[in-house]
């Protein structure tokens, strides 16, 4: 599974012209479920995510989580994410999982994120998605636990 986050302001999806899915503060994460990917990898990317330290404090220190603060996430499926660019200038995707096996792991960790009190909201999967948002900090975290 790899899991780009992106604290944000802001994010939203559009999808034929029409917002889809929209948050204001929290994260924006961009999903991308690899063919090895089990049900215990899901839930322990959404309890890490969840966990995860990287809203500021009184003090400006990293400290809080996006429940402390009341965020919410934009979960957008990203099957480019586990694209193999070793060889060539071609990116090959075989470690990409199959709709079939993707569509329910990414609906899975949709719904373990919300089982933590966590909003969310997604974009459409295998649709042609345009993704605004606005980057708070810049804070941007690669996450790839297998």
């Amino acid at each position: 599974m790899q899991i780009v986050l992106q604290r944000v302001k802001s994010a939203s999806v559009k999808v034929d012209d029409q917002i889809v899915g929209s948050i204001e503060t929290g994260y924006l994460l961009l999903v991308g479920v690899e063919t090895t990917d089990t049900e215990e990898i899901i839930e322990k990317n959404a309890r890490k995510i969840a966990g995860l330290r990287i809203f500021e404090d009184e003090q400006g220190k990293m400290n809080l989580n996006i429940l402390q603060t009341g965020g919410s996430i934009l979960s957008v499926s990203q099957f480019t994410l586990c694209a193999n660019m070793e060889k060539g200038n071609r990116p090959g995707f075989d470690r990409a999982a199959q709709p079939s096996q993707a569509i329910p792991l990414f609906d899975l960790f949709n719904q373990r994120l919300r089982e933590q009190g966590i909003t969310v909201e997604t974009g459409i999967f295998k649709a042609y998605m345009e993704v605004s948002l606005v980057n708070d900090g810049p804070v941007t975290f690669v996450i790839n636990h297998s």
